[in-house]
């Protein structure tokens, strides 16, 4: 019987709804699951390990043996700000970098045979007695390469210049003119004392099981002053883009899921309703219950396996084809997937099949003998409410399984649950308006009308359904749109890209001019005091060794505005007023949050050798994304004045200008120059890398949507197609019949359109809040992109559908029918 229907065209949609539902799902899974294994391997270069324990103070080396044995990669860092010195006697304050043999673990370290020459990529840092140069510190210490430079008590070789590092932005002393030298050679230079300002890091990578294993291991052994590190907490701003990805493309996984659930079930909805009439003449026969059942059950099982294995196949080269198409764009090649893809996919087939396609199937035993006859009889295919719970339930168990977060399968779910009840009363509304119009109405619309009444149930189902389609694609353009427009948001070409910190009072007007000169846009110039935050609210805090996180004592950068900073946002309290002289201090909320600290509680600082007090007047949000100068603590500008301060600001400077830092620099010897331009591009990077990744599969599902929409149309073609064959029998225009087809079509249409866009918005709102950590903003744009997308594209396959019966002979198609 399979053999048979495959020949005469009956399994087409249902063969072709199952092998692209496990194509795409397994397709989607195995794309998602390699490609986030290649972002998370190329985010690893920011730390240039899979994981790094951070310490003020030198940590035991067996925990690098203990790695070693366990079969990981291991190296060490050091670094602290230092002076170096020329045989020229020409000063320049560094930050130094000492790193071990086998520096670094992930990512490339490149230097230059000469200042701001060409990169080259190298496996290695300088050897013992060598050391590399940031190229701008060649002019300002009038060396060049073979020069020799003192740092401490040792002198050392300059054999090149350094051009980058993977790991650049994350140690505390990893701005400002760079020295990289070999980590043998610092104590050599005796610089390093007890008590001297310094970070030490143990740098690990390898087998993921294997790097799990150590890290329970040295968990427990941590000591106050020592922090474990991996991407999420050495790259906040690269791991919270990451998290997001994550999330989309896991909610792009379980939409393919719902969207192949969908599919399924109205491919066989139309496969269970063309053989009712086989089934009533094998009744006829003498075929019973369980038999008809029995044959049922085993072609459908047969139909599955086929279609599930050349699904996976599909799948397969789905995510093949995509990664060789943008093979370019990614940074490391993709490791296997595994087999949990296809198993996705298999389960998503099976679970459908019981799910949506075998309770139409079954029905179909209860078909009567008598349809033989009579085939104004009623069809047995009709879904029970108990069919529909368990199809939800299915879809719901599926979407956890494959996202593993209960609150994005909640999110869809309400939306989809939105969508159906909304549609049962829009329907109600469809059927009576349908009546009262087609009574006065043309010709034209008195037909469409009058089919959108007469088909009012399967009319009702069929928005449904369109409308849970369209609405589970402008979930994923929505959320899409908000992600990319985020991420453009957070780093735009323009943004600042370098800091300058230690300008000296006597500096300012200068510094101003320099940079207005050279035409370098800049932000305001901010003072800044160094002070450390002792009580609060005359409850002395611990200090950062008795503690590593929570309130503490903590050295911390004071200033003082008049206004509220620009991109602040209070979030409690008020703003004081211009010339006040309370002893009033503005906290930033996540910094107050982290030290228990509320609008109204007294802070004790110790300034230099001074104290300060200040009540808290108010809590304000950052935006730390814009690089503008940021600070957790601002106050009024009398409670600082008697203290003496220095300035800061940050500005945006392109690569090709970067000639202009060594002019100023000489111009001012004292002010530090901290460059932000290649880490900003280095997120750019992962960004971009991301974003890709987001447009490939929104692309995909897209497509999955469409042949849903497909399947929606098709399943109630029939009966379109056999009315519109009697009407042409009576004589009816071929303009009447699409016309009326069109308008019915449109109106189906336009109502799944305004269904799809109120929940999506809806389900967007939750996503964002829920799963995606942003906040909601609405989306004008939603409305006429859901109008227009539901109208014209149910009509345009509608009527193409049916294009046959217009062109060809009544009683041909009547006897298809």
């Amino acid at each position: 019987m399979l053999a048979r229907d495959w020949r005469g065209g009956e399994l087409g949609i249902l063969a072709m709804a199952l092998v692209l539902a496990v194509g795409v799902v397994s397709g989607i899974s195995a794309f998602t699951s390699r490609l986030q294994g290649a972002l998370e391997q190329e985010s690893h270069r920011f730390l240039a390990a899979d994981l790094v324990v951070r310490s003020s103070r030198e940590m035991p080396a067996d925990w690098l043996q203990e790695a070693l044995d366990d079969g990981l990669s291991v190296a060490t860092t050091l670094a602290f700000p230092s002076m170096i010195y020329s045989t020229s006697d020409a000063m320049q304050l560094v930050a130094v970098k000492a790193v071990s043999a086998a520096y670094p673990l992930r990512g490339e370290l490149s230097f230059s045979d000469e200042p701001f020459g060409e990169a080259r990529a190298v496996v290695s840092g300088p050897g013992v007695g060598e050391v590399w140069l940031d190229s701008r510190l060649f002019p300002l210490l009038d060396i060049s390469l073979g020069s020799s430079v003192a740092l401490g008590d040792a002198s050392f070789t300059v054999a090149g210049a350094v051009r980058a590092e993977p790991d650049q932005a994350a140690g505390t002393y990893g701005y400002g003119p760079r020295l990289l030298m070999n980590y043998a050679d610092i104590a050599a230079t005796g610089v390093v004392q007890p008590g001297s300002r310094v970070e030490f890091r143990q740098l690990y990578a390898g087998d993921p099981g294997a790097l799990q294993r150590h890290r329970g291991q040295l968990e427990p052994r941590l000591e106050p002053g020592q922090r474990m590190i991996d991407i999420n907490q050495g790259q906040p701003g690269i791991g919270k883009a990451l998290a997001r990805a994550e999330s989309f493309l896991l909610l792009a996984g379980s939409l393919g899921v719902v969207l192949a659930g969908v599919a399924i079930a109205l491919a066989a909805g139309r496969f269970s309703e063309r053989h009712n009439d086989y089934v009533a003449i094998m009744k006829s026969l003498g075929a019973t219950s369980g038999s008809i059942n029995f044959l049922y059950g085993r072609s459908l099982l047969l139909l599955g396996s086929i279609a599930t294995g050349a699904g996976c196949l599909l799948g397969w080269g789905i995510q093949a084809l995509f990664f060789k198409l943008f093979a370019d764009q990614l940074p490391v090649q993709p490791g296997p997937s595994g087999p949990r893809p296809y198993l996705i996919g298999s389960a998503t087939a099976l679970t459908c099949l019981m799910s949506f396609a075998w309770p139409p199937l079954r029905r179909l035993s209860l078909a009567s003998p008598l349809r033989v006859l009579r085939r104004d009889l009623p069809l047995e295919t009709r879904r029970s409410t108990r069919d529909y719970i368990i199809g939800l339930l299915a879809i719901s168990g599926l979407m956890l399984w494959y996202s593993g977060d209960w609150k994005l399968t909640a999110a869809v779910i309400s939306g989809l649950m939105i969508t159906v009840s909304l549609g049962m009363v829009l329907a109600m509304t469809l059927l009576r308006g349908g009546r009262i119009v087609g009574m006065s109405a043309g010709s034209i619309w008195r037909l469409a009308l009058a089919g959108l009444q007469r088909r009012g149930t399967a009319n009702a189902l069929q928005v449904v359904i369109f409308a849970m389609a369209i609405m589970l694609l402008l979930v994923l353009v929505l959320v899409r749109t908000s992600l990319i427009d985020e991420w453009q948001t957070q780093l735009p070409e323009d943004a600042p890209n370098h800091f300058m910190i230690n300008i000296g009072p006597q500096d300012l007007q200068p510094v101003e001019q320099m940079l207005r000169e050279e035409g370098v846009p800049s932000e305001a110039l901010y003072p800044m005091i160094r002070g450390r935050i002792m009580a609060v609210n005359d409850q002395p805090l611990p200090t950062a060794g008795e503690m590593e996180e929570g309130p503490r004592q903590r050295e911390t950068n004071l200033t003082w505005s008049t206004g509220l900073p620009t991109g602040n946002v209070l979030t409690a309290g008020e703003w004081w007023p211009d010339g006040t002289t309370e002893a009033l201090v503005s906290v930033e909320a996540e910094f107050a949050q982290r030290m228990g600290v509320e609008v109204g509680d007294k802070l004790s600082f110790l300034v230099g050798a001074q104290p300060l007090e200040a009540t808290v007047s108010n809590l304000r949000q950052l935006d730390w994304q814009s690089m503008r100068p940021n600070f957790f603590l601002v106050f009024p500008p009398d409670l600082l004045a008697s203290y003496p301060a220095t300035f800061m600001t940050s500005f945006h400077l392109d690569g090709e200008n970067k000639v202009f830092l060594n002019r100023f620099i000489r111009s001012f010897p004292t002010v530090t120059v901290i460059e932000m331009d290649l880490v900003i591009d280095q997120v750019r990077s992962i960004v971009k890398q991301v974003s890709a990744a987001v447009e490939l599969v929104l692309a995909v599902i897209l497509a999955t949507g469409a042949l849903v929409l497909v399947a929606g149309v098709q399943a109630s073609v029939d009966a379109r197609m056999h009315e519109s064959s009697i009407l042409r029998a009576l004589g009816a225009r071929r303009g009447l019949i699409l016309g009326g087809l069109f308008i019915e079509f449109s109106a189906l249409g336009l109502f799944a359109g305004i269904l799809a866009t109120v929940a999506a918005e809806l389900s967007v709102a939750m996503l964002q809040i829920w799963v995606l950590d942003m906040s909601y903003a609405p989306s004008p744009w939603l409305w006429p992109l859901g109008l227009t997308v539901g109208t014209v594209l149910i009509a345009g396959l509608g009527v193409f559908s049916c294009r046959k019966v217009v062109s060809s002979p009544p009683v041909a198609l009547l006897r298809e029918l």
